[in-house]
């Protein structure tokens, strides 16, 4: 990437200082200029290898980073530069890590058998382990990311100064002192699932005699905050529990990626919601009294609070479906979604401290929660804000998304409503001929009956005057 924007640049140069020239001249420089970009940008995708099926077969003799991505994800495409940089910088550094990428969607059964679930996601493979990589998507962040982990998941140090090195490259770092002991294969265990997020180290006692006090052997320590803490079984509780809550320095800027990642330690989070970019006083008087906490009520409140500030109050909002009014002071209880808002204005350190306590016992207001209701909220809230989103963002698309599936929609029902009326029409039109058809049916037949029983009337008659007429000839003949 870095090659490719020098080369653009110089084609620009080149051709800006060449008025004089004739338009061959400067097409054959465009020509050479080009073909050197792409030469360069040839060598920088040379760095990251592009991988097939096969590659569940033969990737246990070397340690991969390894990014996942969907062609039509954008999230991809934006870290597909990036991916070439970090593949650029480890080949040239010398890093036994070997950079590549696969399309998770033509090669869906490796993603699915390193349990890839979206896109895109990076994943560093080392034997028959793989780690997955949370944290920012950028060239440093990746690289330091890779060689950690590439290494051992406990470094020794062999010195002093190597110890102070250290110290100074990394803001939270473990130490394991002392020799073999079941504590040491704990440490080792628990590092094993930590390395992606922090170093490892162990020492002997004699490396730290200038910076700690060791009141017994072995030990383990977390150096942060320009101070240490020694792990203590017995008010701690477990090693893994206790180093996944320590791995955060006392004190941090806090945004999404943050927040998400404190959801794991189980502490509550007290954060100053402030406009960092333009600070007004009241601002910076409630972050100097988080800082305070954080710092000089370690022993009282670091078991249960992690604490920070917060530039703006987008995201806060969003977790709490809520608007939150700049500065204010706020506790989240991420594992249950409960959150409290002071009773009663901040002004000193001591109605801070006592706001904390009352979180504390139970006696502060909570708020939120993850009851059935809140997850209605929740949904009707994640979907307006998806929606509005959409539209702030690109309005045409917006109006496309929504608008299609409504005009369908509203389209099939009209079809369906007229239909039914039509039907409805037909159905009265048909029985009222077929009524009109039984009336004349009724009335020829009413006329039919009648023309019979004049019909049958005369013969009836008839009948009558022959009886009579029989009777009468025989009457005669007997007068005869």
């Amino acid at each position: 990437m870095t090659c490719r924007l020098r080369m653009l640049g110089k084609l620009g140069l080149v051709v800006r200082f060449l008025p004089g020239a004739s338009s061959l001249v400067k097409m054959a420089v465009k020509l050479v200029l080009f073909y050197a970009v792409a030469v360069c940008t040839a060598v920088v995708s040379a760095f990251v290898e592009e991988l097939d099926d096969s590659f569940m077969d033969t990737r246990l003799g070397d340690t991969w980073i390894v990014d996942f991505y969907a062609p039509w994800c954008g999230h991809c495409k934006k870290l597909e530069p990036v991916w070439h940089e970090v593949g650029a910088e480890m080949r040239s550094s010398g890093s036994p890590v070997r950079v590549g990428k696969i399309d998770a969607t033509a090669y869906s059964s490796v993603a699915s058998e390193l349990g890839v679930r979206g896109y895109p996601t990076i994943k560093l493979l080392k034997g028959d382990l793989a780690y997955n990589y949370r944290g920012p998507r950028t060239k440093d962040d990746i690289i330091e990311f890779a060689n950690r982990v590439a290494g051992p998941v406990v470094r020794p140090l062999p010195s002093q100064q190597m110890f102070e090195h250290v110290q100074k490259r990394h803001d939270v770092l473990f130490v394991y002192v002392g020799g073999e002991s079941p504590l040491k294969e704990k440490y080792i265990e628990v590092a094993s699932e930590f390395i992606v997020y922090t170093y490892f180290f162990s020492a002997l006692e004699e490396v730290l005699l200038k910076h700690v006090t060791l009141q017994e052997l072995p030990a383990v320590l977390v150096f942060k905050d320009g101070t240490y803490f020694v792990y203590d079984e017995y008010e701690d509780g477990d090693l893994s529990s206790w180093i996944n809550k320590e791995r955060f320095q006392g004190y941090l800027h806090i945004d999404g990626f943050t927040l998400y990642e404190l959801e794991d330690i189980g502490k509550l989070v007290g954060i100053a919601v402030i406009d960092d970019k333009n600070p007004s006083e009241e601002s910076i008087r409630l972050k100097s009294l988080i800082q305070t906490v954080a710092k000089d009520y370690r022993e009282h409140f670091n078991r249960n609070f992690q604490f920070g500030h917060m530039d703006g109050n987008d995201y806060i909002n969003s977790v709490i479906m809520d608007e939150v009014t700049m500065p204010t002071i706020i506790v989240l209880n991420t594992s249950n979604q409960q959150y409290f808002f002071p009773s009663q204005p901040i002004e000193h350190i001591e109605d801070l401290v006592l706001f904390l306590n009352e979180v504390l016992d139970g006696t502060a207001e909570a708020q939120g929660g993850d009851g059935i209701l809140q997850r209605i909220k929740r949904v009707v809230y994640d979907a307006k804000s998806t929606v509005v989103s959409v539209f702030k963002s690109s309005p045409l698309l917006g109006c496309f998304l929504f608008g299609l599936p409504l005009g369908v929609i509203s389209i099939m029902c009209y079809g369906i409503c007229t239909a039914n009326s039509d039907d409805g029409s037909e159905e009265a039109e048909l029985f009222k001929r077929e009524g009109q058809d039984q009336e004349l049916t009724d009335e020829g037949s009413e006329e039919e009956l009648e023309d019979g029983n004049d019909e049958q009337q005369p013969e009836s008659g008839a009948e009558h005057s022959d009886e009579k007429h029989e009777e009468k000839t025989s009457t005669e003949k007997k007068t005869d």
